[in-house]
């Protein structure tokens, strides 16, 4: 299965919930493996603690190069073996192969080409055949690299494979506007996707939305908050919902709501079960969540109905 992960703005927390499900669904016994595709910046190694490809790695084999034949194969990292972080060091017993495709150190967005899209049809394909889910994390709104994959998706070789899209935004007006334009709008995934040659309405049923630091208006956590405050935040999060149902991306087109952690307010990294329980730095709830999106992604009855 091929995940595309996609935001329409920067800091939705697109990287790090993506990194948190690559590493639940590992969790679950699931051999998974994470693209780098936000040209861009290509940081996923840092979210994974492998600071060798902190920036993207330095070898002239990342996901650039490969993609633009300038190397004859891309660079793999297992991430139990390579990561930094005591905690996700060793392959837990049950766990499944967790492997990391970085991009390139230096790399940047660049246009595609035919002979682009071959090379990335080849790579979905073989990864397809390893890994039960390869989740491709791409470069925020209508980036070249998202018109790559919906060219390579819409592709008859990779027609039989199930593909699927994850649109993050934060819980706020202007990522919820931002979020459904990304999808609905001119230029948007449906619009370029049908240009690629994707049927719209089937693509339209492959698109879920997460959303991220998430304020619970109700958590009790919020007790030392003045009732004023309180309340309005209550009337502002009902305001939001209305928003999000006119812009077509309410509760229904919704995979998974992540709260607002203060660990990841500070560090975008991988939660453990350690981080709840012994160190206590972060919250069960974000964990949940994490656990819930890594199951409904493969949940056929979570992406039905739309």
């Amino acid at each position: 299965m091929l995940i595309f992960a996609t935001s329409d703005k920067g800091g939705t927390g697109r990287s790090v919930t993506s990194s948190n499900i690559v590493y639940r669904r590992a969790l679950l016994g699931s051999d998974v493996c994470y693209l780098d595709f936000d040209f861009g910046s290509p940081t996923a190694g840092a979210i994974f603690q492998i600071n060798s490809v902190g920036r993207g790695t330095p070898s002239g084999r990342g996901l650039h190069a490969y993609l633009r034949n300038h190397a004859t194969d891309a660079e793999s990292l297992d991430i139990w073996a390579e990561s930094e972080r005591e905690s996700v060091r060793s392959q837990p017993p049950g766990a499944g192969r967790m492997v990391l495709y970085p991009g390139d150190a230096g790399g940047g967005e660049f246009p595609t080409d035919t002979d682009m899209v071959k090379r990335c049809v080849d790579l979905f394909q073989r990864l397809a055949e390893e890994f039960e889910v390869c989740l491709v994390d791409l470069s925020a709104g209508r980036s070249y690299a998202t018109d790559l994959v919906l060219a390579a998706s819409a592709h008859p070789d990779l027609r039989p494979l199930t593909s699927r899209w994850l649109v993050f935004h934060r819980w706020t007006r202007q990522h919820i506007i931002a979020a459904a334009d990304l999808v609905y709008g001119v230029r948007g995934i449906l619009e370029a996707g049908e240009a690629h040659g994707h049927e719209q309405s089937a693509l339209r049923k492959a698109i879920r939305f997460v959303r991220t630091a998430v304020v619970d208006p109700n958590s009790d956590e919020l007790a030392g908050l003045r009732p004023a405050q309180v309340a309005w935040l209550r009337e502002y999060n009902q305001d939001l919902q209305r928003l999000a149902s006119r812009e077509r991306i309410g509760r229904t087109s919704v995979l998974g709501v992540v709260p607002l952690d203060p660990v990841l307010q500070w560090r975008e990294q991988l939660i453990s079960d350690d981080d709840v329980v012994l160190g206590q730095i972060a919250n069960k709830a974000t964990v949940d969540a994490f656990g819930e999106l890594a199951t409904r992604l493969l949940d056929e009855e979570a992406w039905e109905g739309l």
